[in-house]
């Protein structure tokens, strides 16, 4: 059994609801109060109060998607400078530290990204996420995760028909997460290649399609070559 200790940041998000059901006593979780990630103090104070081996670190400014455009310093400050708080901290404690990204980082052109390929994110929600990776890129302990997460129960009544992506149900993810806790570099997790509303109807027969407007990347699809390799190698 494997009894490493993992504190994780933003405890009280959607993520972390779903490691909460893995019911492991070894996991920490720290909500913004108990760990602000924008206060370097903050962080100093947990890490000195806990004892653990990894950060899995998904504190973050996620939606509603139009608050990066219209308010970006709130995504400059905690998705940017917030993880780099982090990162300054994992290495001054040398702790691994896995981050939390996103499948916005890519561009969402031709699709079929792989971990190699020019990221440009499609807008400031990706620029953010992809800020955060450009400081754990720097240190020698990390593992980034591009996650084409979808929530699980569907928080809309509405799904994308035209957008395709290799989405990901979130109560799928701590088991893929935690078997890669240990590996380098960088991932992308995700699915098979669908439109989202036809992802979310295997799940929802009650969800309606809609057109995205231009802001939404129309294929932000993954290759997820590396991490298929991985796991038939396991």
């Amino acid at each position: 059994m494997d009894n490493s200790k993992i504190l994780f940041t933003g405890g009280n998000g959607h993520l972390c609801s779903n490691f909460k059901n893995v019911k492991n006593s070894n996991f920490i979780f720290l909500n913004k109060n108990e760990l602000d990630i924008r206060n370097i103090e903050s962080i100093d104070d947990s890490f000195s109060k806990y004892e653990f081996d990894y950060v899995i670190h998904s504190a973050a400014i996620t939606r509603p998607m139009k608050n990066h455009e219209t308010n970006p310093l709130i995504s400059i400050d905690t998705n940017i400078i917030g993880t780099a708080n982090l990162v300054k901290k994992c290495v001054e404690y040398d702790k691994k530290l896995i981050y939390i990204s996103t499948d916005y980082v890519y561009g969402g052109g031709d699709g079929n990204y792989c971990e190699e390929s020019p990221v440009l994110p499609p807008n400031n929600y990706g620029w953010s996420k992809l800020g955060g990776e450009c400081s754990v890129n720097m240190i020698s302990s990390f593992l980034i995760l591009r996650i084409a997460m979808v929530e699980y129960p569907f928080p809309h009544e509405y799904a994308f028909s035209d957008v395709l992506k290799s989405a990901i149900w979130s109560d799928d993810l701590p088991y893929i997460v935690l078997s890669l806790k240990d590996e380098r570099g960088i991932y992308n997790i995700g699915g098979p290649t669908n439109s989202i509303y036809t992802f979310v109807k295997s799940r929802n027969l009650d969800i309606t399609p809609i057109n995205s407007d231009n802001s939404i990347p129309k294929n932000i699809t993954m290759n997820l070559t590396k991490l298929n390799n991985y796991f038939e190698n396991k």
